[in-house]
């Protein structure tokens, strides 16, 4: 795993990670974590969610998220939209509630779907030695 320094306007972020991809989505998710309340309104459908996040990221985030191996404010940094992780990030998070909500778990896509949980999606399985 390569070590990745993330840019997302004043968040930075240094992480190990498999791709800038996947480092970008870590970064998104430590952003939106206090946005999760939404995956367990009722009341919200899926594209009102989308919509949400959407309209949060233009009020508050830039448009790109940039990732190096070098460090932060390089000009060599990799370029990642904004939207198009939110939409990855979205749709891990619909995923989690339909699960949930098919396997009868009693329990909030907030409580569940910590940085943890995303952190291990986008992490390489630790094997035993």
């Amino acid at each position: 795993m390569a070590k990745f320094y993330v840019q997302c306007g004043q968040t930075e972020l240094v992480l190990n990670s498999d791709t800038a991809d996947s480092a970008a989505l870590a970064m998104i998710d430590r952003i939106l974590g206090p946005h999760l309340w939404i995956y367990d309104d009722p009341g919200l459908s899926e594209l009102e969610c989308c919509q949400h996040l959407m309209l949060e990221a233009l009020l508050h985030l830039p448009t790109e998220i940039a990732v190096s191996e070098q460090g932060f404010d390089r000009d060599d940094a990799v370029t990642i939209s904004v939207p198009e992780t939110i939409h990855c990030w979205h749709a891990l998070m619909i995923g989690m509630r339909r699960l949930f909500h098919e396997a009868g778990l009693d329990r909030s896509v907030a409580v569940l779907a910590g940085a943890e949980a995303i952190d291990r999606v986008v992490s390489s399985p630790r094997l035993p030695r």
